[in-house]
C-alpha cells in the first residue's frame, strides 16, 4: 500500500523504521508536528521522526494544524491507501480522516478500552498494573475509540519506568502495526468494536501530579516516580527549592534492620531525609522508607543521591516537604 506516516517523538521511530524496512508498502511521506524550542537552551529542533525521515529522503509535512487547507490538499495529491499514526500528537479532523481508502490506523500503547488518552503507559506504571499492552485501531473522530485490529499484552515488571516500558512497547508494537498493515491488504483483518465497558482515561501527568506525598505508602511513591520517569519527572522540594527524583528502591527500615519490631516502633517520619550507612540515602514515606536513586537539584544536572547527599550535609531532621 501506498502510506503517509504520521508521528512525532522517538517511540514513532521502531514503527516508522518498520515500514520503511517492509518491501510491501511505500511510505509515500510522513506527517510531524513542526518543529519547535526544547531542551535548557530552548533551540528550535525537529522531532525525530522528522529527521528521520530526512534522512531517507522521504516528503515531510508539518501542518500546525492538522485541518490546514494546504495539508490536506497535499494529502490529497498523494492520495494514501492508509495513514499508520504512532504518538503524531495532535486530533485528527474528519476532513483528514476521510482522505485515505482504509483510513487511519493508530498504533496505542495500551490494552483499549482502557487509558484512552495521551499518556497510557505512565497511568498504567501509577496504577501498579502487572499487564498492559498495545492496540491497533481505526481512528474516529472521538478519543481513542475506534475498532480494533490486534492487540499485543506485555508485562510491567517491578522496576519498570515508563520509559522502560514504552521503549519495549514501541519495538512489540512496530511489528503488530506492519502485520495489521499486511491484513488490511490482504482483507485478511477486521477491526472489531470495542467493549462498553472497562474504558479508562490517560491524560497527561501534570506537574502537579507528581509532586511526591510523602506520606502516601512507600509502594505508592515508588510508582509514582517510575510513572514519571523521564517525563515530565517527579518532584520535591528542600529548602525552598525544587529537587527531582529519579526511581527509588523500597527499602527496609534504616533505623533498625537487624531487628524488626524495633524498625516498625522506630521508623522515619515521611519526608525525613537519613543517611544508615554510607552511598545510602533514605526518605521516610507513610509506611516503610525509601532509597534514593538518582536526584537532581534545581539548576543542576542529574547525580547520584550518595554524590548529592555529600553536598547538602544535612541536619538531624532535615524532611522534604
Amino acid at each position: 500500500m501506498r502510506l503517509v506516516f504520521a508521528g512525532t517523538p522517538e517511540v514513532a521511530l521502531p514503527s516508522l523504521r518498520a515500514l520503511l524496512d517492509n518491501p510491501r508498502h511505500q511510505v509515500a511521506a510522513v506527517v510531524t508536528r513542526p518543529d519547535r524550542p526544547a531542551g535548557r537552551g530552548r533551540h528550535v529542533r525537529s522531532s525525530p521522526a522528522r529527521e528521520l525521515a530526512a534522512e531517507q529522503g522521504i516528503e515531510v509535512l508539518a501542518p500546525a494544524r492538522a485541518g490546514d487547507p494546504d495539508f490536506l490538499g497535499r494529502l490529497g495529491e498523494i492520495a494514501p491507501d492508509c495513514c499508520p499514526v504512532v504518538a503524531f500528537g495532535a486530533l485528527l479532523p474528519p476532513s483528514a480522516l476521510d482522505i485515505p481508502k482504509h483510513g487511519w490506523v493508530n498504533l496505542h500503547f495500551s490494552l483499549l478500552p482502557a487509558y484512552r488518552g495521551a499518556a497510557p503507559v505512565q497511568r498504567a506504571v501509577l496504577a501498579g498494573d502487572d499487564i498492559t499492552g498495545a492496540s491497533v485501531f481505526q481512528i474516529e473522530p472521538s478519543l481513542d475509540s475506534g475498532p480494533v485490529y490486534g492487540v499485543l499484552t506485555e508485562q510491567v515488571r517491578p522496576t519498570d519506568t515508563s520509559g522502560d516500558l514504552l521503549d519495549r512497547l514501541a519495538v512489540a508494537g512496530a511489528r503488530l502495526l506492519v502485520a495489521v498493515l499486511d491484513g488490511i491488504e490482504d482483507g485478511t483483518v477486521e477491526a472489531r468494536p470495542q467493549p462498553s465497558d472497562g474504558v479508562t482515561l490517560a491524560p497527561k501527568l501534570s506537574v502537579d501530579e507528581v509532586r511526591v506525598d510523602w506520606s502516601a505508602p512507600a509502594p505508592a511513591v515508588d510508582r509514582l516516580i517510575r510513572a514519571a520517569t523521564p517525563a515530565p519527572g517527579a518532584w520535591t522540594t528542600l529548602r525552598g527549592r525544587r529537587v527531582k527524583l529519579g526511581p527509588v528502591r523500597v527499602g527496609a527500615d534504616p533505623v533498625d534492620p537487624v531487628d524488626p519490631v524495633d524498625s516498625a516502633r522506630v521508623s522515619l517520619p515521611p519526608g525525613r531525609i537519613t543517611v544508615p550507612e554510607r552511598g545510602v540515602v533514605a526518605v521516610g514515606t507513610g509506611t516503610g522508607p525509601v532509597l534514593l536513586g538518582e536526584v537532581r537539584p534545581e539548576g543542576r544536572g542529574p547525580m547520584a543521591a550518595a554524590d548529592w547527599i555529600r553536598g547538602l550535609r544535612p541536619a538531624a531532621d532535615e524532611a522534604f516537604a
